[in-house]
């Protein structure tokens, strides 16, 4: 599962609530992060193919945002696939350790 991969590592973790609620450049994400831009780049390739992140370009520059309704939607899935006898419901966690 592409998804399951995708969350699997933290620092995707870290990328995607980096760009989960507006378009973040990939030099902002890596200052952010602490990490080089190629690592970074890395990273947002994986998202990107699992779906999981948006992209524009604007000039030489590119923006990442998390698409939020796949993540949903990938979470549903789960949910369905291991936990079917139980209904759905809003959860509010803490994503930041």
């Amino acid at each position: 599962m592409t998804f399951a991969k995708a969350i699997a590592d933290e620092t995707r973790q870290r990328i995607m609530r980096a760009c989960c609620c507006g378009w973040v450049s990939v030099g902002d994400l890596a200052e952010q992060i602490g990490l080089k831009q190629p690592t970074v780049s890395h990273h947002l390739a994986i998202l990107r193919e699992a779906g999981l992140v948006g992209l524009r370009h604007v000039g030489k520059q590119t923006f990442y945002t998390l698409d939020q309704s796949r993540v949903v939607s990938c979470c549903g899935q789960l949910m369905l696939a291991f936990a079917p006898e139980q209904k759905a419901t809003a959860v509010i966690c803490d994503l930041n350790p």
